[in-house]
């Protein structure tokens, strides 16, 4: 008998077209909801492919009409398992009609404000949740912008690359697939509470703070902090070293993120002369050194295989991968033995499948999905939920943990989450939980505090040194933190009793360390039945790869991530980034899930959410077309397949650069009259002409943007009509007037570090007033003492006994 899908009875609208909604909408049919796409009879353009010659583009296809082999991979990926309906008009009478019973609509900006409080105060329990480039709200609101633009403005592009260079943009539209992400968790997040209160909410989703939490790693949390030290902080264009290698049969990527994996490395080339060569050391040093280093790594990569750096490297725990592409993804022995890809129903390509596994559930099966069914009748659907409601009020309030919540509370507000991780794709997962409203505890053994804490500020051997780390200090506000070293009797017996106490416990282990510190699933869960353990392994909890070390450049490298980025002609490049907090938001979205599934059964249960197969998940389009076409699209600068043209341009002033892309013939008409008339375009270019003549418009381009300011440049662009932005440094945006006007980010207050802004989440809820997060990231035991004694009842002899023996403590060893 097939588990239960834990959103199974959630009513879905997707009023939306492109990727962000696509996929925010497919997060919430996977796990079990039932959704109506509605298309005019237009279709979707996404039925016509980013480049728009897919089969529909000749009108084989229609909007509203099951998905087929005229349709493009990429909309079949998205639509499997949801009810296409068609709307001659998109008529508001039709439109809200589909609304009355649903309980969530996910809208891309078409609707008017009146319209959504119209649709609210029809269906009080609905939950609305827009997506729109720069957010409803503020003074970018309704500028026109691609998500090549937008990576400009939220300071991806302007990282990447060399000094000198051309700033490069991070491949594969990233930016439009983890705004689906977050969506999906404001949405769920937001029914969640309304389940309890009634109530339902408007999500207001921006996909440039989106872009600035995931593309870029806390830039301007690094720049705050380092002013705060006295020391000038430059945020501009780096390149890891190393990072992806050429090999005598391909490409595999290297990630150095210790000491100890730089000696390891070193070792492994055959040079152990290097280790204390000051020249390579850190990673600025090997950038100032960088043609030297490697020369010398590649002289001895180029005379290996592949398959023989990884397994010597992976033996010597140095996170490595075979840089994936389109052709060898799904004969990665791992993703095989782990059945990662799997056949789409309409065509018969390969896609991954769900990232997550929640108890048994592994996303609804394709093959149970009726894509043309109707929903549930709203009469017995709501009288389902009557019955449901009745009996998880009752089981709840008993339990006495996440109460049925009032109206004003934050949506997890008493949901209580006990956090195992470190670095950054844990972190950020339990960083959104606590904005929204979840009492979270940070526990670290301070032998071994979360390694994001020395990436820092200040110099080791200076006052609290660790205390000051940029990633640490962006990823971890809103929490309370103690410190416990849980391979010691005590610390063990402690955590099992705080575990008692939680309805969430979340780790990012490598696997084989939760059991080797005693704390396994029947263990937990015998302790506490309401319990749900949320693991966030690399590479998942079983296959070839189980035991590997695996970072977020590990998996860009593996994912096929990394091949979309880079020059046509050079090396690919990681993206650097967006795996971490995108692996978090995929974790969160399955512990909302199965949060819903503990309410209908009073049951706790395990979560596998596995970080590459999060990242595959976002990277599912160059496999998907290669699946269904045979075509292998690789990376090209800065160009795109559905722009002409798109790119960066120097501007007058030192390393200036403006971004624009005209995806539209009135983008591409509007930007011939700003450059000026050319004979050799009429403005009726189709996009395939103007891509085969890139190099000539680049020139043109190239020209007029070199007589002006960046300033100037995208303000005369904006105004005609042609997405535009000025390329900034990661640092910038705590300088952006968007971002400054919604509240992006966040003023806290550090007993050490002093006071700085950081990030909260890329969303408001109307529900939600003021800032998420308020608490800066705790200091190293800051709250040992309130939760061990205040809330678990030991005596501050006790603690003292705890402090002698080094079960706790405030200062790293």
């Amino acid at each position: 008998m097939a588990p239960t899908a834990p959103l199974a009875g959630l009513s879905v609208v997707e009023l939306s077209y492109g990727v962000p909604g696509g996929y925010c909408a497919k997060l919430l049919r996977d796990a079990g909801a039932h959704v109506v796409k509605l298309e005019g009879t237009d279709g979707d353009p996404l039925r016509r492919g980013r480049d728009g010659t897919s089969g529909a583009a000749a009108g084989r296809a229609a909007g509203g009409t099951t998905p087929g082999e005229d349709d493009s991979a990429l909309f079949r990926y998205l639509a499997v398992g949801k009810a296409v309906r068609a709307l001659d008009d998109l008529s508001a009478a039709a439109r809200d009609g589909a609304l009355r019973t649903a309980d969530l609509l996910v809208e891309d900006g078409r609707l008017a404000d009146a319209e959504i409080a119209a649709l609210r105060a029809a269906n009080p329990s609905l939950v609305v949740v827009s997506i729109t480039p720069y957010g409803r709200t503020g003074p970018h609101a309704g500028r026109p912008a691609t998500e090549f633009t937008l990576q400009a403005s939220c300071g991806s592009t302007g990282g990447r690359g060399l000094a000198g260079e051309e700033p490069l943009q991070a491949g594969g539209h990233i930016g439009e697939w983890v705004s689906g992400g977050y969506a999906a968790v404001a949405g769920l997040a937001a029914a969640h509470a309304a389940r309890r209160t009634g109530h339902g909410d408007h999500a207001d989703v921006s996909m440039l703070e989106c872009m600035a939490s995931t593309m870029q790693t806390y830039g301007s949390v690094a720049a705050s902090l380092f002013r705060a030290t006295g020391v000038d902080f430059v945020s501009g264009r780096t390149l890891e070293i190393p990072s992806i290698e050429p090999t005598a049969d391909g490409w595999v990527g290297f990630c150095l993120g210790t000491g100890q994996q730089l000696q390891d490395f070193l070792l492994m080339i055959e040079r152990p002369d290097l280790i204390d060569d000051p020249r390579y050391a850190t990673m600025g040093e090997r950038a100032r050194n960088r043609e030297e280093f490697l020369e010398i790594v590649r002289g001895w990569t180029t005379k290996q295989r592949t398959e023989d750096v990884v397994a010597l490297a992976g033996a010597l725990r140095i996170p490595v991968a075979a840089v994936g592409t389109p052709s060898t993804l799904t004969s990665v022995d791992h993703f095989v033995q782990r059945g990662v890809f799997v056949p789409n129903p309409y065509g018969g390509f390969l896609q991954p499948r769900v990232p997550y596994r929640i108890g048994e559930f592994r996303g609804v099966p394709f093959e149970a999905s009726a894509p043309d069914a109707a929903p549930p009748v709203a009469s017995e659907a709501v009288a389902s939920e009557a019955v449901v409601s009745e009996v998880v009020a009752s089981e709840v309030v008993a339990a006495g943990a996440g109460a049925p919540a009032t109206p004003g509370d934050r949506p997890l507000a008493g949901l209580r989450v006990l956090d195992l991780t470190a670095f950054w794709a844990g972190p950020s997962a339990t960083l959104t939980l606590a904005a929204l409203g979840a009492d979270v505890i940070k526990v670290e053994a301070h032998k071994r505090a979360d390694g994001m804490r020395f990436a820092s500020a200040r110099k080791p051997g200076e006052d609290r040194w660790w205390e000051w780390g940029m990633v640490y200090f962006g990823a971890n506000p809103g929490k309370r933190g103690i410190t416990l070293d849980l391979g010691t009797p005590e610390g063990h017996d402690l955590v099992l009793r705080l575990a008692e106490t939680a309805d969430v416990v979340i780790e990012n282990f490598s696997p084989r360390v939760m059991d080797n510190l005693g704390l396994t699933w029947p263990t937990l869960q015998a302790r506490n039945e309401r319990l749900i353990l949320l693991r966030m392994p690399a590479f998942g909890l079983d296959g070839p790869w189980r035991d590997r070390t695996g970072f977020a450049q590990t998996m860009e490298q593996a994912s096929g991530m990394a091949w979309m980025t880079g020059r046509a002609d050079g090396p690919p490049l990681i993206p650097r980034g967006p795996c971490d907090p995108n692996a978090g938001t995929h974790a969160v979205f399955a512990l909302l899930a199965a949060l819903r599934e503990r309410d209908r059964t009073g049951v706790g249960t395990m979560i596998e959410s596995t970080m590459v197969e999060a990242t595959l998940n976002v990277a599912a389009e160059a496999l998907t077309t290669y699946t269904a076409e045979g075509r292998e699209v690789r990376r090209d600068g800065n160009r795109g397949a559905g722009a002409a043209p798109q790119g960066v341009y120097r501007c007058a002033g030192d390393d200036a650069w403006v971004a624009l892309a005209a995806e539209t013939a009135t983008q591409w008409v509007a930007l011939l009259g700003v450059v000026g008339p050319d004979e050799r375009w009429s403005g009726d270019e189709d996009l395939k002409t103007r891509r085969d003549a890139h190099d000539e418009i680049d020139a043109v381009v190239s020209a007029w943007c070199a007589t002006r300011g960046v300033a100037d440049a995208e303000a005369e662009l904006l105004a005609a009509g042609v997405p535009a932005a000025v390329v900034v440094p990661p640092a910038a945006i705590e300088s952006d007037p968007q971002l400054e006007h919604r509240g992006f980010l966040n003023r806290v207050v550090h007993p050490v570090a002093g006071e700085h802004r950081v990030p909260g989440l890329p969303f408001r809820l109307a529900s939600v007033s003021g800032p998420w997060v308020t608490r800066a990231a705790p200091t190293l035991g800051e709250h040992t003492a309130e939760v061990l004694c205040g809330e678990l009842g030991l005596t501050e002899d006790e603690l003292a006994n705890l402090t002698e023996k080094g079960i706790t403590g405030t200062t790293p060893g």
